[in-house]
C-alpha cells in the first residue's frame, strides 16, 4: 500500500488495483493446470471471468473493486476450507487444490485490501471528478 501510494496518483492507483485483481484470480487456473484438477477447469475459469469483470469495472467504480476483492477473499476461503476439510463446499472435486496456506494468506490480503480501498474511495472519486472537470474546462476554453 505504501509503495502504491508513493508511486501512483489516486486515479492510477485505482486502475492498478483493478487490473491486479485479474492476475490474482488467474492464479487458480495455474493451480488447476499444475495440480491436474480436470474437474475444476469450468468453475475456476468462470470465477476468473467474474473477477476479471469486477476488476475491469473497478478500474473506474471503487465499490466494484471493494466487492470484487471481498468476493475473491471468500473464494480463497472456500479453497482453504476444501484443502483442510478433505471435501468441497461446491461438490466433489470441483475446485482446484492450492498450496498449503495459500487460501488463508490470499484471503487475508484480499480483505485487508478491500478495507484499504474503502478508505481510498473518496480520493479516487475526487480524482476522476477532477479529471472530468479539467477536461470540460479545457474543452470550453478551446471552443471560446
Amino acid at each position: 500500500i505504501y509503495i502504491s501510494k508513493s508511486i501512483f496518483s489516486a486515479k492510477a492507483e485505482q486502475i492498478f488495483f483493478g487490473l491486479f485483481l485479474i492476475p490474482i484470480a488467474g492464479f487458480y487456473l495455474a493451480f488447476t493446470a499444475y495440480f491436474g484438477g480436470n474437474d475444476a477447469w469450468r468453475i475456476e475459469a468462470t470465477a476468473v471471468a467474474v473477477f476479471a469483470v469486477f476488476g475491469l469495472v473497478g478500474v473506474r467504480v471503487s465499490s466494484a473493486l471493494i466487492v470484487g476483492y471481498l468476493l475473491h477473499g471468500l473464494w480463497d476461503a472456500v479453497h482453504e476450507f476444501n484443502a483442510h476439510a478433505g471435501g468441497s463446499l461446491l461438490g466433489p472435486r470441483q475446485t482446484t487444490s492450492v498450496p498449503l496456506a495459500y487460501g488463508f494468506f490470499c484471503a487475508t490480503y484480499d480483505f485487508l485490501m478491500a478495507a484499504y480501498f474503502y478508505t481510498r474511495r473518496d480520493h479516487w472519486h475526487a480524482a476522476w471528478t477532477r479529471l472530468r472537470t479539467d477536461d470540460e474546462t479545457r474543452l470550453s476554453d478551446d471552443l471560446a
